[in-house]
């Protein structure tokens, strides 16, 4: 009878092991997708700067030599 329960009680531990370390994983994941939207933002940011720049400079005719 104690084989029978010990085997039990282990499975449920490792049930309950993987449940908080995909929680864990969850967070992890929403973080990482908020530095990645967070990212694009900065990068479009930066690419309708450097558009910005590229059409003043262009109207002024110089070059970057």
């Amino acid at each position: 009878m104690f084989w029978p329960m010990l085997a039990i009680a282990l499975g449920f531990l490792g049930i309950a092991v993987l449940g908080v370390l995909a929680v864990k994983v969850f967070i992890e994941v929403q973080r990482l997708g908020r530095q990645v939207a967070h990212t694009t933002q900065r990068i479009s940011q930066a690419a309708e700067e450097l558009e910005t720049a590229a059409v003043g400079l262009a109207r002024t005719g110089e070059s970057l030599r």
